[in-house]
């Protein structure tokens, strides 16, 4: 079965860190375009971060640039977010998601941020940034 899985959300003050991981069983992410969303209480989910299949190309969203990095450990068959200086509007459920590049050449050396191009999700993990 091929599962995502997300840890280390939780609450944390504005100006704090977070780190999110995200493990693969069932499949191996080497190859697969990974991203991740999030989505805010009444709010779309938005793309946050992605890499492509080639892990070569990254894309931030606006919000989080500078701030946020996305990087991927194949050994570990796992992603993961580094999240720093949080703000409240950061605040949001955050999910993995993974697409295998393979199948669409699109995702090979390009990172894109678009919900509806990734197969497979993660059940999410929520991050609160307050004080």
């Amino acid at each position: 079965q091929l599962q995502l899985v997300e840890s280390g959300g939780g609450l944390v003050q504005p100006g704090g860190s977070l780190r999110l991981s995200c493990a693969a069983s069932g499949f191996t992410l080497d190859g697969y375009a990974i991203g991740w969303f999030r989505q805010a209480p009444g709010k779309e989910r938005e793309g946050v971060s992605c890499m492509s299949g080639s892990g070569l190309s990254t894309n931030y969203a606006d919000s989080v640039k500078g701030r946020f990095t996305i990087s991927r450990d194949n050994a570990k068959n796992t992603v993961y977010l580094q999240m720093n200086s949080l703000k409240p509007e950061d605040t949001a459920v955050y999910y993995c998601a993974a697409v295998d590049a393979r199948d669409n050449d699109l995702v090979t050396n390009q990172a894109i941020c678009v919900p509806l191009i990734y197969d497979y999700w993660g059940q999410g993990t929520q991050v609160t940034v307050s004080s």
